[in-house]
C-alpha cells in the first residue's frame, strides 16, 4: 500500500513539474469567466450573442501529452463572411491530443493537408494555404471546395488570396461551422496596408496585435507539436541581434504561363497569368529560395527555424505567422507546405490515460514602475491632531490591464495615527494612477510615511503634517458637529456661493450667498468625506477644502 502511495506521489509531482514549465500546457487561453462567442450578420454591426463557450474549456496532461478541450470558438466577434458563405462559427466540441515532446521528422517531409493542421492558443483551428479549389484544365475553370466538383489538384488556389472577401475582421472564416484562420490572426484594420474594409462596420480584436518592438507572443501549436509565434522575433537563433520581422523565403516565380512547376517539370496547364489570375493566386506560383546562416531572419521551407524565445529559453524549432513589410500576410502564412516535425496531434473522442488537470492561475496585476514622488493628494492640508481624510493618486507605468482588489491597510510611520488603503480597480494597459484612501488623526507634526507595494514594485508616500494655523477660509470644527457646517474666515470676507461634492465628484449641496458664519444645516447629507468649494466675493477667488461629517 505504501509503495502504491509512493508511486502515485512520484507520478503526481512529476506531472506538476511538467505543468509548471511546458508551454504546451500553460499557454492556452482558458475560459475562466464563462465568456461566450458572438457573431455579426451582414447588415447589422451589433454582435449577436451565441450560446457556445469561447476559447479553451479545459487543459489536462500526462507525461507525454496535453489534452485540449475546446469548442473552437474565439472570444473575439466572428463574421460576417461577405462572399456568400452561409456558415457561422459553431461548436466543435473537440479534444485535441498535443505532444509535449515534439520530434523532428528526419525522413521524407510530410505535406500539410486540408483541414486542421494546427491549433491556436484560443482553441481555434489553423488551416494551411488551400481552400480545396484548384484549376480544372478540361473545363478551363476553377472547381472543388465551395465551388463543387473536382479540379486537377495541380494549380491549387491560395485561400488567402482567393477568399479574401470571405474573411471577417480577424481574418478568419468557417468551413461547415469549423471557424479557422489560414494566416496571421490579427485584425485587418491593424495592418499597415489595409487590404480589406470589413472592419469598418464589423470590428473585432483578432487573437493578437503585431508589435514590431518586442518578441511576438506564442500564438499556437502545429500538428507536429512545435510552437507557432507571431511575426517578430530575435534576429539570431541564439536570441541575440534585436527584434526583427521573420521573413518567408518563398518568392513569386517569374512566369507568364502556368505549365511547369517550380522545379521546371512540365505539368497540366493552368490559366495564364493575367488580371483575373495574377501571380500569387495559386500556391504553385511560388518557389522556395534556400536561406542560410547569413540570413537568419529568413525562414526554412517549413516556414520556421530554431529559436530562443521567452517561453523556450533553451531553444526549440518555431513556426511563424509571416507578414510582409506592410504587415499583410505572406505565403506560406504559418506552417507549410510541409511539417518540420512528425505529425502527432490528433482529435480524440476521450482521454484514455491518467492525467492531471491544469488550472490556469488567475492573472496578476503588474506594473513596470510606481512613482510616490509624483503623488497627488486631494487634501493637501494635514493638521496635527485634526481628523484628516484624502485620496492619494500614485502614478504607475506599464500596467497590464488586470483587475485588482482592495489593498490591505498600511499604517503610517514617522507620524502615527493615519492609514492608507488601496482602492480596488483595474490597471490601464500602460500608464495610470493607483488611488489610496488616507484617513485618521495625525498624532504629531512632521512627516507621515506609508510604505506601499504593488505589482512587485515599492515606494513610500510622504505626507507633511503641520501645526494648526489661522486661515482665510477653514471648516471649523472639522469633523463638523451637530450637522452644522461653519467656515472660519476674515471679518471682511464675503461668500458669493458654495458647492459641496462627495468623494466621487457628485454635487450634493449648493447655496448662493449663504451665511456660513452662522452655519449651514447639512443634516440631510450622510456621514462621510466631502469637498466644499467657495467663491470669495471681492477677489472672485475659489477656495477648496475637505471636511468630514
Amino acid at each position: 500500500m505504501r509503495k502504491s502511495i509512493l508511486l502515485f506521489s512520484i507520478f503526481f509531482y512529476s506531472l506538476v513539474s511538467i505543468a509548471q514549465t511546458n508551454p504546451a500546457i500553460v499557454s492556452w487561453l482558458q475560459n475562466t469567466n464563462g465568456t461566450k462567442g458572438r457573431h455579426y450578420v451582414n447588415g447589422n454591426s451589433t454582435p449577436i450573442q451565441d450560446n457556445d463557450l469561447a476559447n479553451v474549456q479545459q487543459v489536462s496532461y500526462s507525461n507525454s501529452w496535453a489534452y485540449i478541450k475546446t469548442n473552437g470558438i474565439p472570444s473575439y466577434v466572428t463574421g460576417p463572411f461577405l462572399d456568400g458563405n452561409p456558415s457561422i462559427a459553431t461548436t466543435q466540441n473537440a479534444i485535441f491530443k498535443v505532444s509535449l515532446n515534439p520530434l523532428q521528422n528526419t525522413g521524407t517531409p510530410v505535406n500539410t493537408t486540408g483541414g486542421n493542421i494546427g491549433l491556436f492558443i484560443n482553441g481555434v483551428a489553423l488551416f494551411d494555404y488551400r481552400d480545396g479549389v484548384s484549376w480544372r484544365n478540361a473545363t478551363n475553370s476553377l472547381a472543388g471546395g465551395p465551388l463543387g466538383g473536382f479540379g486537377d489538384g495541380v494549380w491549387n488556389r491560395d485561400a488567402v488570396v482567393g477568399e479574401l472577401k470571405g474573411f471577417d475582421c480577424s481574418k478568419g472564416h468557417p468551413a461547415m461551422g469549423n471557424y479557422h484562420h489560414h494566416q496571421n490572426p490579427s485584425a485587418f484594420n491593424l495592418d499597415l496596408n489595409v487590404v480589406s474594409t470589413v472592419c469598418n462596420l464589423y470590428t473585432s480584436d483578432g487573437l493578437y496585435v503585431i508589435d514590431s518592438t518586442r518578441h511576438s507572443p506564442l500564438i499556437g501549436f502545429a500538428y507536429d507539436g512545435f510552437p507557432i509565434y507571431g511575426a517578430y522575433a530575435y534576429k539570431n537563433v541564439d536570441g541575440t541581434g534585436g527584434i526583427t520581422r521573420m521573413k518567408s523565403s518563398y518568392v513569386l516565380r517569374n512566369i507568364t504561363v502556368r505549365n511547369t512547376n517550380s522545379n521546371g517539370a512540365t505539368v497540366t496547364p493552368g490559366p495564364a497569368v493575367n488580371a483575373t489570375y495574377p501571380l500569387g493566386y495559386f500556391r504553385e506560383d511560388y518557389q522556395y529560395n534556400a536561406t542560410n546562416t547569413n540570413t537568419p531572419d529568413y525562414l526554412d521551407e517549413h516556414n520556421g527555424r530554431f529559436c530562443i524565445t521567452p517561453e523556450y529559453p533553451n531553444g526549440i524549432y518555431c513556426y511563424f505567422a509571416t507578414v510582409d513589410n506592410k504587415w499583410n500576410s505572406a505565403y506560406p502564412y504559418v506552417v507549410g507546405p510541409t511539417f518540420f516535425g512528425t505529425r502527432t496531434t490528433t482529435k480524440v473522442n476521450a482521454i484514455t490515460e491518467p492525467v492531471q488537470q491544469y488550472t490556469q492561475p488567475l492573472p496578476v496585476a503588474t506594473v513596470n514602475a510606481i512613482s510616490c514622488n509624483a503623488v497627488v493628494f486631494s487634501n493637501q492640508k494635514a493638521i496635527v491632531k485634526t481628523a484628516y481624510s484624502s485620496t492619494a493618486s500614485v502614478p504607475y507605468s506599464g500596467g497590464n490591464g488586470i483587475q485588482y482588489a482592495i489593498g490591505a491597510v498600511t499604517n503610517s510611520t514617522g507620524v502615527f495615527g493615519l492609514t492608507a488603503t488601496l482602492q480596488a480597480g483595474t490597471l490601464a494597459n500602460g500608464n495610470g494612477n493607483l488611488i489610496y484612501n488616507i484617513s485618521g488623526t495625525p498624532a504629531d507634526t512632521g512627516m507621515a510615511s506609508f510604505a506601499i507595494n504593488f505589482g512587485g514594485k515599492s515606494c513610500t508616500i510622504n505626507l507633511k503634517i503641520i501645526e494648526k494655523a489661522s486661515c482665510d477660509f477653514c471648516v471649523v470644527p472639522n469633523p463638523i458637529q451637530n450637522n452644522i457646517l461653519k467656515l472660519n474666515m476674515a471679518a471682511d470676507n464675503k461668500i458669493n456661493g458654495f458647492w459641496i461634492y462627495d468623494v466621487v465628484g457628485k454635487l450634493v449641496y449648493q447655496a448662493v450667498q449663504p451665511d456660513v458664519k452662522k452655519g449651514i444645516d447639512i443634516s440631510r447629507l450622510p456621514k462621510g468625506s466631502y469637498i466644499i468649494k467657495v467663491i470669495e466675493e471681492k477677489s472672485n477667488q475659489v477656495f477648496t477644502m475637505e471636511f468630514v461629517k
